[in-house]
């Protein structure tokens, strides 16, 4: 029996050891952490201004975008440029086959010469007509003359005045003759001018200035009236489409400027250029739209940014942006160093710019705060350091 009573004092010492020395520890760490005093970097909290901005996500739009379109059916004979080529107004881009409307046309040429010639024959008739008529007048009016002398007889006046009618329509039917000749001319005229429009279609020119973002159609593909071939974009005309939500979009006025961040890493200048005016139902959101100050020497439609719009200016105590932390309620706060140690004071964050941030709550400018609050806590035995001297260590 005295074996096991041993063995038991023995744990038991064993066992108050172990726990002395995690007392001990635990002391250690608490001294450590909350008794020693540790050097933190702190700033004071101060009166100052914070640029509002608007931000959002954006993509690159063109506000003239051009597609060049077939007007017939034909099949695709030349694609004279390739994607990121510049073209210049009016430059032939693309043909289509025009063999058929060329014969069209050649034989609408042909029909032209031949009533040209008929038009010109109908014109002799009425010159002869009116020449015949004249003769016919001339006749009639003598033997009316001769016919009160007593020379001639009344059967002679009958047939010259006889002769002198048909003289009259022979000349009014030279002249209708002749006027058909000349509608069927403008017919044909008409129907020259419409195959030669649509011989035109069989050559697609650039409507403007610009560049070539899409080659849709290549040699020898069939195309129908509607089939695009070619898209076109005016690089002066880019801009970006920028989504705002309906809270913070009567913030932003026609001609703010804005900074804007591709995705290249490129950041730019622009302006607001257009607000719309009609809201999605669905993420309520607007479109508002930012103008390049100097277009992007590369894009590509549809490429995504980010956009800040600035707005004006919010003033108010401003403190570093790494000096806000939350406590275990997930309150926002910063850490106050007052007596040699930090203490949790809850704060509203507001508007940023860069690493400051506006503050709104009990903090007072003057006081002095924790200016990196990672790894600090509430409680804590600190000895301050100036921000800038911290960084200067560095």
């Amino acid at each position: 029996m005295k074996a096991p009573v041993a063995f038991r004092k023995r744990g038991r010492i064993v066992a108050v050891a172990v726990l002395a020395g995690a007392l001990a520890a635990a002391a250690g760490a608490a001294w450590w952490r909350f008794g020693r005093a540790v050097p933190v970097a702190v700033v004071e909290a101060a009166q100052g201004r914070v640029m509002l901005r608007v931000l959002g996500p954006a993509t690159l739009q063109a506000r003239v975008p051009v597609t060049l379109a077939a007007r017939i059916t034909a099949t695709v004979k030349e694609v004279r440029v390739d994607v990121g080529d510049v073209v210049r107004r009016g430059q032939v881009v693309a043909l289509l086959d025009d063999r058929d409307l060329a014969a069209r046309r050649g034989v609408v040429g042909g029909q032209q010469v031949a009533l040209a010639r008929n038009i010109s024959a109908a014109a002799a008739s009425v010159a002869k007509a009116q020449a015949d008529l004249e003769l016919a007048r001339s006749r009639q009016q003598r033997d009316a003359e001769l016919l009160r002398t007593g020379f001639v007889s009344q059967a002679v006046l009958d047939a010259s005045n006889a002769a002198l009618q048909a003289a009259s329509a022979g000349l009014d039917n030279a002249r209708a003759a002749h006027a058909a000749r000349e509608a069927e001319g403008q017919a044909l005229t008409q129907e020259g001018r419409y195959a030669d429009t649509v011989l035109s279609f069989t050559r697609l020119a650039a409507p403007m200035d610009g560049v070539v973002i899409a080659r849709q159609a290549e040699v020898g593909a069939t195309v129908v009236p509607g089939s695009a071939l070619l898209r076109l974009v005016d690089p002066a005309t880019l801009w970006m489409a920028m989504r705002v939500d309906e809270s913070v979009v009567g913030r932003v006025q026609v001609g703010q400027p804005a900074a804007i961040r591709m995705r290249t890493g490129e950041t730019l200048a622009g302006k607001v250029a257009r607000i719309a005016r009609q809201s999605d139902a669905a993420t309520r959101e607007l479109e508002v739209h930012v103008a390049f100050d100097t277009p992007p020497e590369r894009f590509a439609i549809d490429q995504e940014a980010e956009i800040a719009i600035a707005t004006g200016q919010a003033a108010g105590v401003v403190v570093p942006l790494a000096a806000l932390t939350r406590d275990r309620q997930g309150r926002p706060g910063v850490l106050v160093v007052a007596a040699g140690r930090t203490e949790f004071r809850p704060v509203r964050p507001g508007a940023s710019e860069g690493e400051r941030v506006l503050v709104a709550g009990t903090l007072a400018a003057g006081e002095r705060v924790v200016a990196r609050a990672e790894g600090v806590m509430a409680g804590m035995r600190v000895q301050p350091v100036s921000a800038a001297a911290s960084a200067a260590s560095r």
